[in-house]
């Protein structure tokens, strides 16, 4: 059985956003009679990406901004600046990261650890809304 939906998570500017609860309203209808299945979330941009981390300490998420920061610099003699110098850093950041995620589903709920939330990691500086497509497969 398969389930699909395409939604817009809310504008966010340049960090990593929790967003379980902002999935979990949309997907809610796709799982709720899933004993046992996979849900896949995949991302329509090429400047933002999704991972899952750390759900409880904000500090996280500020932490692996930094860190993103650090590894793949602004500074660097990018080429491709059309929309901007975070243009191809936003590019190559979302490489690193990737569109997709997978989560099992297990009796109706996301199979998440206990620490564990979905993140949204905007590389642009503007805020953007972003698109996401749920896949749910059982």
């Amino acid at each position: 059985m398969g389930w699909q939906k395409t939604f817009t998570l809310s504008q966010r500017s340049k960090g990593c956003h929790l967003v379980t609860d902002e999935v979990y309203a949309q997907i809610t209808p796709g799982i709720k009679d899933v004993k046992v299945g996979m849900l896949f979330l995949f991302i329509q941009h090429t400047s933002a990406a999704l991972t899952i981390n750390e759900n409880c300490d904000r500090d996280v998420r500020k932490d692996m901004d930094m860190a993103l920061d650090n590894i793949v610099p602004e500074s660097l003699d990018w080429m491709h600046t059309d929309e901007g110098p975070d243009d191809s850093v936003s590019h190559t950041k979302t490489s690193l990261i990737g569109a997709t995620i997978s989560i099992p589903i297990t009796d109706g709920h996301l199979n998440l650890g206990t620490w564990q939330g979905i993140y949204l990691t905007e590389f642009r500086h503007a805020a953007h809304s972003r698109r996401v497509v749920a896949t749910v497969l059982s």
